[in-house]
């Protein structure tokens, strides 16, 4: 049976959980559940801290889990990503008041010497070893905009997604960002001493699968239209699809009907240039889910 860790809490739970939901598996009605088993799919679900996440998988006790691509790197542990699974998005940056006490805007050299409070040490010393700037990292757990108010430390690395909390405590993001995250599944590096079963593996290609298909369905559309035979070929460059669109015969002989997805995010600028093609009947309608070929794009 699969295993396959979900985190607990935090702004990736929700939206992880949905994502299960939209997959088709079976999730935990009352939050304090530790672990719920979905028989009809056989797989077994584990809701654990994000940060815990990656150290399960890495030890090989977890099949599969879903955490923060940052919380991954930060664990050092054995795992590697399988898919981006695109919410979550947010920025590790470093932060601190808008000027130095010498009254300068704070940029990457200002750390030099200084206290940077983190709840990622890992990342934040590999950054700064990178940079050539030498700083007395202290590592928190949690509340770390508050340490900079409190006199801990001069400045902080964190993540920041909307920003709202720094500035509550009057904190500014500084220098370019020190990794980029979403949410991602993840699963161990191969190790040739603890070989999969071929269960194992069909399992987890199945379940990738499928959250692949949850992630298509949301960044894509369907998209049908009508086209005159003339214009075909200048269609389907508009609407490539992922391998080719649907063409269709219609009663009218010098027309045909289209089918193909297309990027939500580029719908109407292309539902624009069918028009003015000639095009007509031009509708989108929503995906729920699909299977495509890993690396396809529109």
């Amino acid at each position: 049976m699969l295993r396959v860790a979900i985190p607990n809490k935090g702004t990736l739970a929700e939206p992880a959980a949905t994502m299960m939901r939209e997959a088709g598996y079976r999730q935990r009605s009352d939050s304090r559940d530790l672990s719920m088993m979905d028989e009809d799919n056989e797989i077994e679900f584990f809701y654990l801290r994000p940060k815990d996440i990656a150290t399960y998988v890495g030890s090989g006790d977890l099949h599969l889990g879903i955490t923060g691509a940052d919380l991954m790197d930060e664990s050092g542990s054995q795992v590697k990503k399988v898919i981006e699974l695109g919410f979550g998005a947010s920025k590790f940056r470093f932060a601190a008041p808008e000027r130095t006490e010498t009254g300068e805007p704070w940029s990457l050299a200002h750390l030099e010497g200084r206290k940077v409070a983190t709840s990622y040490p890992r990342l934040v010393r590999a950054h700064l070893a990178r940079s050539r700037v030498r700083a007395d990292i202290i590592k928190l757990d949690g509340a770390v905009e508050i340490s900079v108010q409190l006199g801990l430390a001069d400045a902080i690395a964190d993540v920041v997604s909307s920003g709202r909390t720094l500035r509550q405590h009057g904190l500014v993001p500084f220098g370019e960002a020190i990794a980029e995250s979403q949410a991602t599944l993840i699963e161990r590096e191969p190790r040739p001493d603890r070989e999969e079963t071929v269960e194992v593996k069909a399992a987890k290609q199945v379940f990738t699968a499928r959250l692949q298909g949850v992630v298509y369905a949301r960044q894509y559309l369907m998209l049908d239209y009508d086209c005159p035979k003339r214009v075909l070929e200048d269609a389907k460059r508009i609407t490539p699809g992922m391998q080719a669109p649907t063409v269709s015969p219609l009663t009218e002989p010098d027309w045909v009907a289209v089918r193909s997805m297309v990027r939500r995010t580029k719908a109407n600028k292309v539902m624009d240039d069918l028009a003015a093609l000639g095009a007509r009947a031009i509708l989108t309608s929503e995906i729920r889910s699909c299977r495509a070929v890993d690396g396809t794009t529109i």
